[in-house]
């Protein structure tokens, strides 16, 4: 990496702490910083719980609780916190349990792409890793997981910066995650280029997306949403999806899970604000998003290179 580049990187991260800021986010952030120090344990399970070493008063427990609220919408998750449970939109806990039996992060340096408020990041913890990066440039995710970290206390590192920032990075990493994120680029052949670059040699990415049904090597191009969801831009065929990578430069591409995503794991919850899953698809056929394409299905991929 050369210096310019190095320059550039300094420069976002700068632009980017001052979306902190933002009207929206900095009441926040204020009341992120009024939070008081408590001694807690926390247990690494499906649902991520944190309990107070000594009891909290119902004063404490209830400034905790409106923090929590107010930094809703809630996407992954679950976390319960001093009994208050955060019940996501998302269970995260099926996606984290599906892929967990194939990777090894001891002593690895991991980076998960589109990290949200960093649950999967926070389950890694009991793998032993060396490191872990999270990249995501929402502040509203940043701050939901600074909220949850006030209490575990990780050295886990939080970057405001994209995929498309990964080949600038300091550094390379062991294991990649990119998790629901390709479907949001305009390029996925290029997005799969710098999850590649930003690998150390013997690395490996483990990737999910949307795909579609089809022996073909090719992609739905949807002409404005995607259940509803506007950034949709390329949902291939599994044959596409490799094809993708093998372009990228990814030599190994292993098929580790195809699956509909049910109502078990997307729901609407008093933790998010909006529509969620149910409201997606077609209400007389369940095979269908609202705009007629096919429901989601996604492929977890194991790649390397």
């Amino acid at each position: 990496m050369n210096k310019a580049n190095a320059v550039n990187l300094t420069q976002i991260r700068n632009e980017r702490r001052k979306w902190l800021k933002w009207k929206n986010i900095a009441p926040l952030r204020e009341a992120l910083e009024d939070l008081f120090f408590i001694e807690c344990d926390t247990f690494i399970e499906d649902t991520i719980k944190i309990k107070a070493k000594s009891p909290l008063s119902s004063k404490a427990k209830k400034q905790i609780e409106n923090l929590a609220f107010s930094l809703r919408p809630w996407r992954k998750g679950p976390f319960e916190i001093f009994d208050i449970f955060i019940d996501s939109e998302w269970n995260s806990a099926i996606k984290y349990n599906l892929l967990s039996p194939y990777f090894d992060l001891e002593g690895k340096i991991i980076a998960d792409i589109g990290c949200n408020n960093g649950y999967y990041m926070f389950r890694m913890l009991e793998n032993r890793p060396k490191e872990i990066v999270g990249f995501d440039p929402s502040p509203l995710f940043k701050t939901q997981f600074d909220f949850i970290n006030h209490f575990v206390k990780s050295d886990i590192k939080y970057e405001l910066l994209g995929i498309e920032h990964l080949e600038y990075y300091e550094k390379k990493f062991d294991t990649v995650f990119c998790l629901g994120v390709l479907y949001h680029r305009s390029d996925p052949v290029g997005a799969l280029k710098s999850l590649k670059k930003s690998l150390n040699k013997n690395g490996e990415l483990y990737l999910d997306t949307f795909f579609i049904d089809g022996k073909e090597d090719i992609a739905l191009t949807p002409k404005n949403r995607y259940s509803k969801i506007p950034n949709i831009f390329f949902i291939p065929t599994v044959n596409a999806l490799k094809n993708w990578c093998f372009r990228a430069g990814f030599k190994d591409i292993e098929i580790l899970a195809r699956k509909k995503t049910l109502p078990n794991e997307q729901r609407k919850t008093d933790w998010i604000e909006g529509e969620s899953l149910e409201n997606f698809l077609d209400p007389h056929n369940k095979n269908l998003t609202v705009e007629g394409y096919p429901a989601p299905q996604r492929i977890y991929i194991r790649a390397s290179i």
